[in-house]
């Protein structure tokens, strides 16, 4: 599954970055996230609970970030288990370009899942998919947008 989208968000690129990189500010803006924790720079920890369909999970995956091209573009990949229903696995190439004082956000994500999850259908997953994309750029831009 491919996912991808442009968002416009009313801060400056370095703003946008940090932000980005600020796990208080993630944990607000993920649907469902119960727990994040910073290891590193580059490496994550979350707990997240999720309802796709009639399948209800709590996950937990780590992600790491590649920040080479920071600030203007960084990849990250991740994977995370939700036990009995499954497993999800992916990555994301993000790119922040300015506009003005404003930062256009472009990123283009890809998902593997397995177990319950990949039996609910294709339909059904990926339109909850790009529902919480949606949901966490939405809560992200205005977040960052307000400070």
């Amino acid at each position: 599954m491919e996912l991808n989208d442009e968002v416009r968000i009313a801060a400056p690129r370095g703003k946008v970055y940090e932000a980005l990189n600020d796990p208080e500010i993630l944990k607000q803006c993920i649907p469902g996230c119960e727990e994040l924790v910073k290891h590193s720079d580059t490496e994550l920890e979350a707990k997240v609970l999720l309802k796709i369909g009639p399948v209800k999970a709590r996950f937990g995956g780590k992600v790491l970030l590649d920040p080479a091209g920071a600030p203007e573009r960084f990849s990250l990949t991740g994977e995370g288990s939700g036990g009995a229903a499954g497993f999800a696995k992916g990555g994301a190439d993000v790119e922040l370009d300015e506009d003005g004082g404003e930062t256009v956000l472009r990123y283009t994500a890809k998902a593997d899942i397995g177990g319950k999850l990949a039996q609910l259908g294709s339909r059904l997953v990926a339109g909850t998919s790009r529902k919480l994309a949606a949901t966490f750029f939405e809560r992200f831009a205005e977040t960052v947008s307000a400070e």
